[in-house]
């Protein structure tokens, strides 16, 4: 998934930049400039958000036995705002930054994961179920407050959203005697699903974004054969 050769990169520490767009840092803000062509129907997509954290808690989370793969929710909680000129948007309302980093590919080291994060109340609740390569699986359940605090809740069982087109599996976790609602499909992948989902999480109505990534599908030829259809590749 090389997108960009080397001359297209640059960074400091307070600001990344890959080809035209790029993001900057300045202590209380993250400004991200976005200037790319879409594919694979050719349009310009221009503009800049904005994201404001609440607070910074940077508590890393490792997600196998071999500390190969961290996730780092970086502003669980924070403000966004979307000033685009192409396509012409503008809005603003909950956001959410984090990170992955890892020594190895995804798929070595996952068949499967399901993450989804959701305002609740004042907080912010975050879902995270990873199913390893070895057979094993880890599940974490979230709260992050508007301060930073982090409290591990109890995750709630297992409930199962529509399947999607591409017959990607949407796996969640909702309170027991409740049903998750799919409001809309967000990104309808080969391999991967973001949607837009209502539920009830910890006894409070919860909504927010809800993403499955099928790492199987993802190691098999045909659908890697797919991705220069969708993002610009390196020449």
């Amino acid at each position: 998934m090389t997108e960009r050769g080397r001359a297209a990169l640059a960074r400091d520490a307070t600001s990344w930049r890959v080809g035209r767009s790029s993001l900057a840092w300045d202590g209380a803000a993250l400004t991200i400039a976005i200037d790319e062509i879409a594919v694979p129907l050719p349009r310009r997509v221009r503009g800049v958000v904005r994201v404001l954290p609440a607070a910074l808690p940077a508590s890393p989370f490792v997600l196998d036995p071999g500390r190969r793969h961290v996730w780092t929710p970086l502003a669980p909680h924070a403000r966004v705002e979307v000033a685009m000129r192409e396509p012409a948007l503008l809005w603003s309302g909950h956001g959410y930054l984090d990170s992955n980093a890892g020594a190895e590919p995804l798929e070595d080291g996952f068949r499967f994961w399901t993450w989804s994060r959701a305002t609740i109340g004042s907080g912010t609740g975050v879902l995270y179920d990873v199913e390893r390569r070895d057979g094993s699986a880890l599940s974490l359940a979230l709260l992050f407050r508007p301060d930073g605090r982090i409290e591990e809740r109890e995750a709630p069982p297992p409930a199962r959203l529509p399947g999607t087109l591409w017959r990607v599996p949407r796996p969640t976790r909702a309170d027991a005697g409740t049903d998750p609602r799919l409001v809309r499909t967000l990104e309808d992948a080969p391999f991967y699903a973001r949607s837009d989902v209502a539920s009830r999480l910890w006894g409070k109505e919860a909504r927010g974004v809800h993403e499955a990534l099928a790492l199987d599908r993802f190691r098999q030829a045909w659908v890697k054969l797919l991705l220069p259809f969708r993002m610009p590749r390196r020449g």
